[in-house]
């Protein structure tokens, strides 16, 4: 099993000090259940990627069988993340999990630039971003098909994470998020897990809008265990444990943010009537995926600046193995905001969901005249990131993402939005999405766009 860490921090190189791994060497551990490497792809000082590598030994593994919900033979624990790899990287990166650098000491609680990698994970996309995403992430979970002769999902996921943290926060969110994920242990589970689980989630799972079941899959489903870590995350004295050891804990699910900002767009696509839909700056597809499940859209277009993303969302929608009514109603396009593009004219609305703030301010007059001016949909709905909020998220410093190249406080897309509406012939008006902050609003905030049909190209 893999997992890789990429940094564009300058210098890249630095990512060595912090992981006390040498970039030029190919470091081996010996772990309980095989042989852990760590090897450098790439290291330069624009681009380093450190690889974490688990070669499971499946002898060391049926020592400990009766752990898996697998049996003895066939299993997916030498090629999933689990457990198994959140162990290997407990040992192999102890100094970076502290939080300790001799070499690098001033870079130790500085927020980096990150990328990190899991190919195969068990898991699901909404499990994921549940998870990750109010941690500063922004999360890619890509659904690992099946063979095509048997159609449909697997239960593993290809996971991309990507945000601006500091190195030691970002591997004890995967130390204990990756078993949580796949919602098994290799071991047995003591009362020590407990300290263990506290000690990684110091200073962001007490705020976690899914602490209790982070806790209760951490600590695999043992109710005493798990009523112990919630009182003592919250502070309180921990009870005498429960009779019913096994008894399962509610968990009051939040509805993550990036659903709440999907659902906020869909609602506002159907009110305007539309059937002829542009995703601009579509990404990896979530929303053509929702935009598909709905027949009333027949028409759905999904454009991006990067081929990367675009093969993606082909792959996220299974594009290859659409039925052909479906795949007929769907284009996927290469296209760059900041230039005008003919192809995307006389559509009834526009969405550009999280994408205003990767473009460079600069360039922001000429994506306004593309879409608003030249494009020109009935309805353009634009969502971005509310600054103000930022101060809600633990452990974070900067931008919520490290591409992006700004972020608007609430005045600061009122004016841009009012702007944009006078200069183009549209009327706006702003909504709040997500939970509300008295002091600092909403983490997203959207604007509605709607064309005077008086007003001419």
């Amino acid at each position: 099993m893999l997992l890789t860490v990429t940094t564009t921090h300058r210098p890249a190189t630095d990512l060595g000090y912090l992981l006390v791994k040498h970039p030029d060497r190919v470091h081996r551990f010996d772990v309980p259940t095989g042989t852990a490497y760590v090897l450098y792809p790439e290291a330069t000082d624009e681009r380093c990627t450190a690889a974490l590598l688990l070669d499971v030994d499946p002898q060391r593994l049926r020592a400990q069988q009766d752990a898996f919900a697998l049996g003895q033979f066939v299993n997916d624990r030498p090629y999933a993340a689990s457990s198994l790899l959140a162990g290997a990287l407990a040992k192999v990166f102890r100094s970076a999990l502290r939080g300790a650098s001799k070499d690098r000491p001033d870079l130790v609680g500085t927020p980096l630039p990150l990328l990190i990698r899991v190919p195969v994970l068990r898991g699901t996309t909404d499990l994921a971003t549940r998870l990750f995403e109010p941690l500063g992430w922004s999360v890619t979970a890509v659904p690992i098909p099946l063979e095509p002769s048997l159609g449909g999902d697997s239960p593993y996921v290809d996971l991309e994470l990507s945000g601006e943290l500091p190195l030691s926060a970002a591997l004890n969110h995967l130390y204990v998020l990756l078993p949580v994920l796949d919602d098994a242990k290799h071991y047995w589970v003591a009362p020590d897990e407990i300290e263990k689980l506290l000690r990684s989630g110091a200073g962001w799972l007490a705020a976690h809008p899914e602490k209790v079941l982070i806790a209760r899959r951490y600590l695999v489903h043992k109710r005493s265990l798990t009523t112990t870590a919630l009182q003592m995350l919250e502070g309180e004295e921990a009870e005498e444990p429960p009779a019913d050891e096994e008894a399962e804990l509610p968990v009051v699910r939040r509805q993550p943010l990036a659903e709440q900002r999907r659902d906020a767009v869909l609602a506002l696509l159907a009110e305007a009537g539309a059937s002829r839909v542009l995703d601009l700056g579509c990404g990896g597809g979530a929303l053509l995926a929702a935009l598909l499940k709905d027949r009333r859209y027949t028409e759905i277009v999904g454009t991006d600046v990067s081929a990367r993303a675009l093969e993606t969302a082909a792959r996220r929608l299974r594009l290859d193995r659409m039925p052909e009514r479906q795949r007929a109603r769907l284009s996927l396009w290469q296209s760059a905001l900041t230039y005008r593009d003919d192809r995307l004219r006389g559509y009834d609305a526009a969405v550009l969901m999280e994408v205003v703030e990767h473009v460079d301010p600069p360039r922001l007059p000429a994506l306004e005249a593309s879409v608003f001016g030249h494009a020109r949909p009935g309805t353009v709905v634009v969502t971005t990131p509310n600054a103000e909020y930022n101060v809600n998220y633990p452990g974070l410093t900067g931008l919520r993402h490290s591409d992006h190249r700004f972020e608007w406080t609430r005045a600061e897309f009122a004016d841009w939005a009012t702007s944009v509406a006078g200069t183009y012939g549209y009327a706006v008006s702003l909504r709040p999405v997500g939970e509300i902050d008295e002091a600092t609003g909403s983490p997203t905030q959207l604007a509605l766009f709607t064309l005077d049909p008086e007003v001419t190209a």
